[in-house]
């Protein structure tokens, strides 16, 4: 087989759950879930850093939390020589990338040949399209609020027909003699909730499943009316959560099928054969769970990421559902490995392919967050897929879920007396994991709280 191309797919906040793959009951990804025929799903993948910039340095690097100098949310410039786009040039790829990058600055190339940032290019073009009032914006939908509505221009200028259009012409006048490698980074489902009106209609009117509540999630409860459009946390009515969640489940659908069209062109292009597409998401959106909003937590809704795979025709490797606990670290080993190539030094991840191999594989996955809108939820997490433990060092408090018989988090194992045992063993290993880093969090024995704002970058 020739060394294959490569697209891997992000999307800026969905969840794990709002997958067709997942079982979600009303979200439609058919176009995502055909490629697990010839590839691999992976149910129980979990980001980092569940906020933009750190989980996409983790997703570029190969390198966990720490490893990669952040953790937490920062606009600063990355000086990382090894990226995933740097490595692949270096073996002879054509590499380029468009849509909702968040790197610093935004044109940095950080390894591609071609970028076109969708939050410079896009503003641009829709200006030189519609004149020089048009905003992706002008509907009065936040950015990062809670607010939604059906996007107010053409379909056509959607930001998500954009980064797809804008692909498709890349891949048009890529180097015919390299294999490419293009990341295209949707920033879709990410707020401002505002899917086409054909996409928010497909959900408008739907019954939906309740919000989960936990019985530990009494302090985040702020009702309304009053609460800020862009609140990290408070109750909505049932109204908002419920146009909220179908705008959101809008947008994921209509991703899905523009990635149906960019399918359809790359096989007028003969190249869709030799293809190995990889999708994931930088970190989810608790839309609501909880009483809580947005992203930085260890909560399924914020921590939890799609993590799919179809092989170019003719890769032989395990297909179907694997349940091991991966990351987005191990999204640049994955790919390296189905491109022959070797990886470079430094990289904490591994090749996803080995779990669903059956190869030992690791015992659990730590995530972080420094602290983002407020000091009290920066946390620390372990999952092994069966179980999570989360700690806050601002308050020294601990939770502990069972994601099988309790997967929505209803139950803090950690407040019930019968189960200390078992998140005493959860803490015994973070106290480890974060003794090896020497940065105060763990003096070996014990978990170290913190009570004053710690930076997002280290060092």
């Amino acid at each position: 087989m020739d060394r294959p191309n490569i697209i891997l797919i992000t999307t800026d906040q969905q969840r794990g759950d709002f997958l067709g793959l997942a079982g979600h009951p009303l979200v439609e990804t058919p176009n995502l879930d055909s490629l697990v025929q010839h590839g691999l799903y992976f149910p129980r993948a979990y980001t980092e850093i569940p906020s933009t910039t750190g989980a996409r340095r983790v997703l570029l690097s190969g390198k966990g939390s720490y490893h990669c100098g952040l953790v937490g949310y920062s606009a600063v410039e990355w000086q990382e020589r090894n990226t995933l786009a740097q490595v692949l040039a270096d073996n002879g790829y054509h590499c380029f990338n468009v849509g909702f990058r968040n790197l610093h600055p935004a044109r940095k190339l950080y390894g591609f040949h071609e970028v076109s940032p969708g939050e410079l290019d896009h503003r641009e073009w829709l200006k030189a399209r519609l004149g020089p009032w048009a905003h992706e914006r002008s509907h009065g939908v936040d950015a990062n609020g809670w607010t939604a509505r059906p996007w107010n221009l053409d379909e056509a200028c959607h930001r998500t027909n954009w980064t797809t259009d804008v692909a498709m012409d890349m891949i048009r006048r890529r180097d015919p003699t390299r294999p490419f490698f293009l990341w295209i980074s949707h920033h879709a489902p990410h707020s401002p909730y505002d899917p086409p009106q054909a996409f928010w209609d497909m959900y408008a009117d739907r019954e939906q499943d309740p919000v989960p509540v936990g019985e530990w999630a009494s302090k985040y409860d702020a009702p309304g009316p009053g609460l800020a459009v862009t609140a990290w946390h408070g109750r909505l009515t049932p109204e908002q959560t419920r146009r909220m969640r179908a705008a959101y489940m809008g947008l994921i659908t209509h991703v899905d099928y523009q990635f149906g069209y960019l399918l359809e062109e790359l096989r007028r292009q003969g190249v869709a054969r030799n293809t190995l597409f990889v999708y994931t998401s930088d970190h989810g959106d608790m839309m609501g769970d909880h009483h809580l909003h947005r992203k930085t937590y260890a909560y399924e809704g914020s921590a939890r990421v799609p993590f799919v795979i179809g092989y170019p025709q003719g890769y032989t490797g395990p297909t179907g559902r694997c349940e091991k606990v991966v990351g987005l670290q191990d999204v640049m080993p994955t790919i390296l490995e189905v491109a022959g190539v070797e990886g470079p030094a430094g990289m904490t991840g591994r090749s996803v392919l080995a779990a669903a191999r059956g190869a030992e594989w690791r015992t659990f996955l730590h995530g972080e967050h420094s602290p983002c809108y407020a000091l009290e939820p920066a946390m620390h997490y372990l999952t092994d897929g069966r179980y999570k433990y989360i700690w806050f060092p601002a308050t020294g408090e601990e939770q502990c879920f069972d994601l099988v018989a309790d997967p929505t988090e209803l139950v803090d194992l950690a407040a019930h007396p019968e189960r200390r045992d078992e998140v005493a063993e959860w803490r015994r290993r973070l106290v480890g994991v974060l003794a090896e880093r020497g940065d105060g969090f763990s003096d070996g024995k014990v978990l170290v709280p913190r009570r004053e704002w710690w930076p997002p970058e280290v060092g």
